[in-house]
């Protein structure tokens, strides 16, 4: 699709002929979503419309939030200045949220460096305060997720389908805490924009040897993490296993006999290692995971080329594995699944009702739900801490915030943990989101969570 682009500019450059005629046959041009087209992509406008620039550009500057696909701000921005005599006509009434969401999505937006100025309003002029729910415990990241789940299933008992609720999340992984909340209390979920926690193959492969140590007849499990060895196929993998039934043996035995030759030989003899270690009495949840995640990461390295991400995944695993005394109940808990499809995004159009939507705030454009949980609304999280060097994706992370904002019909909660550790800047992140600093008070209603059944503001 790119090369084709690349093609259509250079007819359009080398061939005036050409260029001329398809102006002439187009004497006006309408090009919706502006905002999320490229450097590319305006430039065949600019050239079809080379003879009477009848150009309409329809978008919203303030929506531009692709900019890691190829889309460019400057498209939007700079319209007035490639096409003089720019009318601008500006589309401020909303019919979506009530006043309240517009308020605070104004004050958001109207502090953006650059931007076109407008004032979002309706006629629904009455509606429940924006709530900032900030977790201040010191298990504040599942607070966080409790309050989430809880809030939600008082949000549907009180009539509303649990389709009409969604909870938005700037990367796919701050929703990992929260899909164990909701497959605890059976709250059914679709996941848009990302795999759901346990469906991921790195975090499968983990689990799967601390599965052996619980349940040294795990099949299946047994089966996952041969094949993560060198050396080790199909048909060697079946071998072991079924020798480990056939001796009725805890597993360890049977690779510690196990006459292997080659590649597969000295991995074995590892993997014994660290489940010899693991398998100790004594240990925490954590530091088993601790001790298998150092094993498995070269693993990790070596299989797939995005390992840097998946490695962000292994250590909220780490995060969550600190909570737990049991294995058994980490385990189970991570096993517990709610009634949903296996394969995220594909959903029963006569049961969408009955599902809650977790999404990416980039999967979430364009679209709206009656109550909005923006969860993970902590300053290094969202805005992300990548962003804080250039000012440029620092402007992109606060238009991402504003539709996060703007998806609200009635409902809209802002929620943060805020005594975070995060692993990879070796910072404490303490603060809620600087888009939140200079927005007004009366815009936002202020909560405190607290590790108790009941959550109060």
């Amino acid at each position: 699709y790119d090369d084709l682009l690349v093609r259509v500019r250079e007819l359009l450059e080398t061939q005036e002929d050409l260029r001329r005629r398809i102006s002439d046959i187009h004497r006006y041009i309408m090009v919706d979503e502006y905002q999320d087209t490229n450097a590319l992509q305006a430039e065949i406008v600019r050239k079809m419309a080379f003879t009477h620039d009848n150009v309409m550009a329809v978008g919203d500057d303030a929506q531009s939030v692709y900019g890691f696909r190829g889309a460019t701000f400057r498209n939007i921005m700079d319209f007035p200045k490639l096409f003089p005599g720019t009318q601008l006509f500006k589309l401020e009434e909303n019919y979506r949220s009530t006043q309240p969401i517009l308020s605070l999505a104004n004050e958001v937006i109207g502090l953006a460096t650059e931007k076109y100025p407008k004032t979002l309003f309706t006629r629904k002029e009455h509606g429940a305060t924006p709530v900032l729910a900030k977790a201040v415990d010191e298990k504040d990241e599942n607070t966080q997720s409790r309050f989430v789940a809880q809030r939600i299933l008082e949000i549907h008992e009180e009539g509303t389908p649990l389709g009409e609720i969604a909870v938005l999340f700037r990367s796919s992984f701050h929703s990992f805490d929260l899909e164990i909340e909701l497959a605890r209390r059976n709250i059914p979920f679709v996941k848009r924009g990302g795999f759901k926690f346990v469906e991921t193959a790195h975090v499968k492969d983990l689990l799967a040897h601390l599965r052996v140590i619980q349940n040294p007849r795990d099949a299946v499990s047994w089966n996952r993490l041969l094949l993560l060895i060198e050396g080790v196929g199909p048909k060697k993998s079946r071998d072991l296993v079924g020798e480990i039934f056939r001796q009725e043996s805890n597993g360890l035995d049977v690779l510690r006999g196990a006459s292997i030759k080659g590649a597969a030989g000295p991995g074995l003899q590892e993997l014994v290692r660290v489940l010899e270690e693991v398998s100790e009495a004594g240990m925490t949840t954590a530091e088993r995971l601790a001790a298998l995640s150092e094993y498995y990461v070269p693993l990790l390295k070596a299989q797939y080329d995005d390992y840097p991400k998946r490695l962000k995944d292994l250590e909220h695993l780490q995060t969550i594995a600190e909570r737990y005394q049991s294995l058994e109940t980490f385990l189970a808990d991570l096993t517990l699944e709610p009634p949903d499809e296996s394969v995220v995004g594909v959903e029963a159009a006569d049961r969408e009702d009955d599902r809650l939507i977790l999404s990416t705030i980039h999967s979430a454009k364009g679209l709206e739900w009656h109550s909005v949980f923006v969860i993970w609304v902590l300053d290094g999280k969202f805005p992300s801490l990548y962003s804080f060097a250039a000012n440029e994706d620092l402007e992109e992370e606060r238009r991402l915030f504003y539709v996060a904002i703007t998806r609200a019909k009635q409902n809209l909660y802002l929620t943060c943990p805020v005594n975070v550790f995060d692993r990879t800047s070796g910072m404490v992140l303490s603060k809620p989101s600087r888009f939140l600093d200079e927005v007004r008070r009366d815009c936002l209603e202020s909560w405190s969570l607290i590790d108790e059944d009941d959550f109060h503001g």
